[in-house]
């Protein structure tokens, strides 16, 4: 057997795993209760009034920003805008659970960096880190 097709199996059996992985997560149920709570908040006609909302005032937010007129009372209002928005029950709980499901990625980034003696998740989530 030659190292080309020995690197070649490992590569099918590393991204055979990252399949089984991504499979195996959407079975947790920290991603099921996401879906379910995102589920909820796009039938929400409160919540999708005020998510557009939100985004009008943060897209003039940030225009105002480029232009160098934004005043810290947009940024208040823009943040009070947000505050609002999950406050509404449904965006609570869908909140919770994106914090819910982040947690145990984060644990599963941690039991794949630990071998590795780097961050996995960092690593694989690209360049451009601030």
């Amino acid at each position: 057997m030659s190292i080309e097709t020995d690197a070649g199996t490992i590569e099918q059996d590393v991204e055979a795993l990252g399949r089984q992985l991504g499979e195996a997560i959407e079975q947790l149920p920290e991603y099921r209760e996401l879906q379910e709570a995102q589920a909820a908040v796009e039938v929400s006609e409160d919540a999708q009034e005020r998510i557009e909302e939100f985004e009008q005032l943060r897209q003039e937010f940030m225009l105002a920003r480029q232009t160098g007129d934004a005043s810290q009372e947009d940024l208040q209002e823009l943040q009070q805008a947000q505050s609002e928005l999950h406050e509404i029950p449904v965006m609570a709980e869908y909140l919770e659970a994106q914090n819910r499901l982040d947690a145990k990625l984060e644990a599963i980034n941690d039991a794949i960096s630990e071998p590795l003696d780097i961050d996995f998740g960092e690593e694989a989530g690209g360049c451009c880190e601030d």
